[in-house]
C-alpha cells in the first residue's frame, strides 16, 4: 500500500510538473508570437518588407525618370520653379521642376529638372555654368540612388542608424549587446 501511495504522489508531482511545463511553453509561444508581430511592424515601418517584383518595377521606373532629369546646383534661394523651368525650356519640354527644401521649407540651393524626352538632358548639360539670378549654375545628369547604399567618408563617424537593419536583425541584436558593454569606437550615437 505504501508503494501505491508513493506512486500516486510521484504521478501527481509529475502531473504538476507537466502542467508547469505546459504553462511555460504557452507563455514562450505567446511571447514569440508577440515578438514576430513587433518585428513585422518594425520591418513594415522601415520599408524592408516589400514585394520584390514591385520593388524592381519601382527601381526601373526611377531609373527611367532619372535618365530624363538633370541636377542643377547653386540655384539662388529666391528662384521659383517657374523661373528654373523658363531657363531650361529651350532644351526641351520640362515635365517637372523640384527645388529641394529643408525641414523648415527654406530652399537648399539645388533643384532637379525632369524633361519629357531623354535627349533634352544633353541640351540641358550644355547650360552648365550659365547664369540665373546672377549665379552660375552647375548642371549635370541626375544620378540614380541605389537603395541601401550610403556614401562612406573615411574618418567620419558612422551614424548607427545608417545601417539597413531590416533584413539583418542579428546585426541589430549584436549592436545592442555591444552597446550594453560599451560604445563602438567610431560610431555616432543618437
Amino acid at each position: 500500500m505504501e508503494g501505491d501511495v508513493e506512486m500516486a504522489a510521484e504521478e501527481e508531482g509529475a502531473a504538476l510538473e507537466l502542467d508547469d511545463m505546459k504553462k511555460r511553453l504557452k507563455e514562450m509561444e505567446d511571447e514569440a508570437a508577440a515578438l514576430r508581430e513587433m518585428q513585422a511592424k518594425v520591418e513594415q515601418e522601415m520599408g524592408a518588407v516589400q514585394d520584390p517584383a514591385a520593388a524592381a518595377a519601382s527601381q526601373t521606373n526611377r531609373e527611367e525618370v532619372d535618365s530624363r532629369s538633370v541636377f542643377v546646383g547653386n540655384v539662388d534661394y529666391s528662384c521659383t520653379p517657374e523661373e528654373v523651368q523658363q531657363h531650361f525650356q529651350s532644351c526641351g519640354t520640362v515635365n517637372r521642376v523640384t527645388i529641394r527644401t529643408n525641414k523648415y521649407g527654406q530652399p537648399k540651393g539645388y533643384a532637379y529638372v525632369e524633361f519629357l524626352e531623354p535627349e533634352a538632358v544633353e541640351q540641358a548639360i550644355l547650360l552648365n555654368e550659365s547664369e540665373l539670378h546672377g549665379r552660375q549654375l552647375k548642371v549635370s545628369a541626375k544620378r540614380t540612388n541605389v537603395p541601401g547604399m550610403k556614401q562612406f567618408r573615411p574618418g567620419a563617424p558612422i551614424p548607427i542608424w545608417a545601417f539597413d537593419l531590416g533584413r539583418h536583425t542579428c546585426l541589430l541584436h549584436t549592436c545592442i549587446l555591444l552597446m550594453d558593454m560599451g560604445k563602438f569606437p567610431g560610431l555616432e550615437y543618437p
